[in-house]
């Protein structure tokens, strides 16, 4: 079935990608926006404008080009990693200087995105394996506590939200089991509407974000002011970029392996510009960073659907969404527990991916093992316990704190100190070889 040709069909599975990752993309906004105390007024313009801005992103990267886009089902939305800097420099330096810096950090992932591209060759499958096993295990956490009811909720673990939150869950995998084609793809949108429903009749639903929203907004170049290009700002947000673009990289491996699609370096190459590009947008309509989402990884994975026609699709409702500002607070009536119960099945297919590629390591390497477990260990650690890095300095805190980044990290130079500073692994294989040939 050829999913183009059918415009309703793309627009539901289009429209189930933007409800995966819809939390995320609002939660940043609303973060770095109460933590700089800004107005209700700025507050709906940052999280509106931050959608369309998802939107654009999302399309510059699904449009592969001779210069840019890698072409994949790729969803961009705000990067959770970029929070903490983005305060800071705006706490100390005002919002110029974080918008400046984004705009430098976006300029520097395009100009050296050609010496990215490069290090692809330290990701052997050990490597890759590892990096997309601790993406979905660092995402579960957040799932699990959204079935909960957010973190910080005043019934978080009432019995009801975990009850609502299973609900949806064994919604899907209902779907999952009794249905095929089409019905299937939808099984993680159908478990949302559901559970929105359910939760609705319970009265558990506000609609007073629909009433009090405005149906109409332009965007606006540098709402908050002209940038500010300030060293200590610009080398913080170039860490930051430095550190998403490792996470990207492990999110385009995966979803390569998924639409079993061998990327060249040029494929990378042009990923990394696109989202160069979306860091750039950013700045200059004063939204932020952006970067693949792993959610969404997992979609794809469930749904069985590969074509860029669904994210082409995923754009075009986010860019509406920003524009029209009534219409995108539907979307934040979703109880968090129902979002929690679809979350669990996403991320947790992205460990499954992670575990599908990490088969075609050679096992009875010692080496490969302790790559292995230690960048999960690492990585699930820095997860479940973020506090450990407490005491570092603030561009340690970026890459300590974060277990994705932590965990990637040590995949790649431990891959590289056994793997690349010796050839005992290959030497050692080669004898086993042989010894096998003789017998």
């Amino acid at each position: 079935m050829n999913k183009k040709s059918n415009p309703g069909k793309v627009f539901s599975l289009g429209l189930q990608h933007v409800l995966a990752m819809y939390a995320g993309a609002i939660l940043v906004p609303l973060i770095v926006g109460r933590a700089l105390n800004l107005t209700t007024e700025q507050l709906a313009y940052l999280v509106a404008i931050d959608l369309l801005t998802c939107g654009i992103a999302t399309l510059l990267q699904a449009w592969k080009n001779k210069f840019f886009g890698i072409g994949l089902p790729v969803v961009l939305g705000t990067s959770f990693v970029a929070v903490t800097p983005m305060i800071g420099i705006g706490t100390e330096h005002g919002m110029g200087a974080i918008y400046g810096s984004i705009i430098a950090a976006g300029v520097y992932i395009f100009l050296f995105a050609r010496f990215f591209g490069k290090l692809i060759k330290v990701f052997p499958p050990v490597v890759t394996g590892s990096v997309v096993t601790i993406i979905g295990i660092s995402l579960v956490p957040a799932g699990i506590k959204n079935m909960a009811g957010g973190a910080g909720s005043p019934d978080y673990g009432n019995p009801q939200n975990l009850l609502l939150a299973f609900a949806v869950l064994v919604f899907i995998l209902v779907v999952n089991r009794f249905f095929d084609g089409f019905i299937r793809s939808l099984s993680v949108l159908l478990g949302i509407i559901v559970g929105t429903l359910v939760s609705a009749a319970m009265g558990n639903v506000d609609f007073s974000s629909v009433t009090e929203a405005s149906w109409f907004h332009m965007p606006t170049l540098f709402y908050f002011g002209a940038p500010t290009f300030e060293l200590g700002p610009i080398l913080t947000m170039i860490i930051v970029a430095s550190v998403i673009v490792i996470e990207s990289t492990g999110a385009f491996l995966a979803l390569g392996k998924i639409c079993e699609r061998e990327l060249t370096e040029d494929d990378f190459v042009r990923g990394y510009r696109a989202e160069g590009l979306a860091f750039i947008l950013g700045g200059l309509f004063n939204a932020f960073p952006y970067s693949t989402f792993a959610q969404n990884i997992g979609l794809v994975q469930l749904s069985k659907i590969k074509t860029r026609s669904v994210v082409i699709a995923a754009g075009c409702i986010l860019i509406a969404l920003g524009l029209i500002p009534k219409i995108a607070a539907f979307t934040t009536i979703i109880p968090t527990p129902v979002l929690g119960g679809a979350m669990v099945v996403m991320f947790g297919m992205v460990v499954s991916s992670g575990i599908k590629m990490l088969t075609e390591v050679d096992f009875r390497q010692n080496d490969n093992l302790l790559i292995i477990a230690c960048s999960i260990s690492l990585g699930l650690g820095a997860t479940v316990v973020p506090e450990f890095s407490a005491q570092l300095p603030d561009a340690v805190k970026i890459i300590a704190g974060d277990g994705i980044v932590i965990g990637s990290l040590t995949a790649i130079l431990l891959n590289l100190f056994f793997n690349f500073t010796s050839q005992k692994a290959k030497v050692s294989l080669q004898q086993e070889e042989l010894t096998a040939g003789k017998v």
